[in-house]
Order: C-alpha cells, then sequence, then structure tokens
C-alpha cells in the first residue's frame, strides 16, 4: 500500500470513529412535554428487549403517569401484534416479511411505518479459552447448515475440521442460536446460510442472553446473537466474507458495512396516513430518536443512527 492509500485509509478510519462517536450528540435533546400520559404496550423482538427497557425507564423518569409494557418474545410477534391492535409498537431485528404485511394491510387498509431505530450486528460467540482466530461465512455455513448454500463441500461438526489441534482436535462443536420466532434466527439464515436450513442439531433458545450463557457454560461451544449481548466467559470472532480477511464487529466496522453481519434494529407502528398518532406514542418515538434516546441505544452496546435517518424515520410518522 502506498503512501497517499495508506493515508487515505487512515483518515477514513478515523473519520468513521468520530462519526459513530458524535451521531448521538448531532441529536436534538428531548425537551419535556405537557399533558403526557397514558399507556403503552410494545411486543416483539427480544434482541432490542435491553434497548427498550432502557427507553422506557428513561421516559417514566420524564412521565411517571406512563405505564409501558414491553413484551420481549420474538420479532415474529411483533405483526400479529399490531395487526390484532394488541401493541402499539412492534420491535423488530428484521425486516417484515411480505405475508405480515398483507395480514396488516387486509386489516387496516395501509401499511405498517417501519422505523430505523439503531445498527446492530450478529455476533458469533467462542467460548474464551477457544483459541481460534476467525471464520468466514463459507464455514459458519458447514457449522451451522444442513444444505451447504454458501461454497462448503462437506459439514463440519469438530473443531479439528477448522485447524485446532491437540485437545481441541478431540471435541466436537456444539451449536447454540435462536429460536424461529426470533429475527435473529432469519437473518442468520438468510446471511450466514445463504438461506438453508439449519441442523438439527442446533440448541434453539429463545433469548439472546441464553445463547450467550450457554456458551459460556462449556469450553466447546458457539452460538451467534446480538453483539450488544458480550460478556463475561465467551469472546466475538471477527468474521470474513471469504478466505481469512477477518472484521471484527467493531462500531466502525458495523457502521461502513465492512462486517458481513451488520443489520438494522427497528420499530414498527401502526400510523394511520390521515391521523396523528395518541400524544404518548408521539412523544415516546420523538425521544427514541433524541439526543437521550440514541445516548441509550450507545449504552446498550449497539450504534446509534445518524441524524438524518432519525430526522427521516420521524417525518414518517408525522413528527417534524
Amino acid at each position: 500500500m502506498n503512501q497517499s492509500r495508506k493515508l487515505k485509509f487512515v483518515v477514513t478510519i478515523v473519520l468513521l470513529l468520530l462519526s459513530v462517536r458524535t451521531y448521538a450528540e448531532q441529536l436534538q435533546n428531548y425537551v419535556k412535554q405537557e399533558g403526557v400520559f397514558g399507556n403503552i404496550s410494545s411486543v416483539g423482538s427480544d434482541t432490542l428487549s435491553g434497548m427498550m427497557t432502557l427507553w422506557v425507564e428513561e421516559f417514566n423518569q420524564l412521565y411517571p403517569g406512563v405505564t409501558i409494557q414491553v413484551q420481549a418474545s420474538g420479532s415474529a410477534t411483533a405483526p400479529p401484534a399490531l395487526t390484532e391492535g394488541t401493541a402499539q409498537l412492534g420491535p423488530m431485528s428484521r425486516p417484515m416479511r411480505r405475508r405480515e404485511i398483507d395480514a396488516f394491510v387486509a386489516h387496516y387498509g395501509y401499511k405498517p411505518t417501519q422505523l430505523r431505530v439503531a445498527i446492530d450486528a450478529i455476533g458469533i460467540y467462542i467460548n474464551h479459552d477457544n483459541p481460534i482466530k476467525g471464520l468466514d461465512i463459507s464455514q459458519l455455513d458447514s457449522i451451522y447448515s444442513a444444505t451447504l448454500r454458501c461454497g462448503a463441500t462437506k459439514s463440519v461438526t469438530k473443531w479439528s475440521q477448522l485447524g485446532l489441534k491437540y485437545e481441541w482436535a478431540k471435541r466436537s462443536i456444539q451449536l447454540f442460536g435462536r429460536n424461529s420466532a426470533s429475527g435473529t434466527y432469519g437473518y442468520f439464515k438468510d446471511h450466514a446460510l445463504c438461506g438453508g436450513d439449519y441442523k438439527s442439531r442446533v440448541n434453539a433458545l429463545p433469548g439472546s442472553s441464553s445463547v450467550i450463557q450457554s456458551v459460556a457454560s462449556a469450553i466447546n461451544t458457539i452460538g451467534y446473537s446480538g453483539v450488544g449481548y458480550r460478556s463475561a466467559g465467551v469472546r466475538m470472532l471477527p468474521i470474513a466474507r471469504e478466505g481469512s480477511d477477518y472484521v471484527y464487529p467493531s462500531r466502525e466496522h458495523i457502521l461502513s458495512g465492512e462486517y458481513p453481519l451488520s443489520r438494522y434494529l427497528y420499530v414498527y407502528v401502526n400510523k394511520p396516513p390521515q391521523k396523528p398518532l395518541p400524544k404518548v406514542v408521539k412523544e415516546f418515538l420523538t425521544f427514541i430518536f433524541s439526543k437521550q434516546g440514541q445516548s441509550l441505544v450507545d449504552k446498550d452496546g449497539y450504534v446509534p443512527v445518524s441524524e438524518n435517518i432519525a430526522q427521516k424515520q420521524l417525518l414518517k410518522v408525522g413528527i417534524n
């Protein structure tokens, strides 16, 4: 790499780091309003449960008269809850599928509104004692998939097949992941398994934290979950699209799209085209996209959205 290219690369990384750190700071401060009270129900993603809890706790400090119930049973539970009117907010770690949108439209005559609330990535977790340096998408597919659609020619069941030696060569790979109600399950299936089928031996768990705890509990484990759930006892692996050019899921790599398993996180809302949102919902969404709300995104281990994205999301629901 010549000097000019090196300088350009360094400048690009510095700018990315600065942009991540200042995204939340660039947003408007939330200003408390009068006359905000009522109830909100949120049903959906487990991945967003921690973030929703942080938003609710700080919002409740401003508005003690507001009650917000959060049910985090998986992204697949959000669309029916919105369609049936049992929830005003539907957090999802994946976009709604066509059939989910069609069911909503059949009921209301218009589409649900999708709001991008944060940037996330799927982390690949191993026990902290595992010495493997990284994996590429083809290897992930060979570990998790029964159909091998990403270029692998054979299934991988032992750590020795990934180059580990000595005591590791004797160890089989114990697999953990999310259950089918999870948007993380669907995203990993589409992007790490190239749309293929999971092996039947994958231990499918209902929560992100459960995956991390299971990976930490034994030395031969591997699991996937949102990067916001990293904890002691586990290590996140860098991932390559192909080969050994591994990329760690740092914030700058997630923001730039270099990390292969990056994604937006969403909150869906039932917003009639010609009617304003209930005041309590309007204020809660305004808070989410404020400086305070997006600072909590950062606190929870995810990447805040930019000021430009925040403004566009609010305009979708009639908030200027």
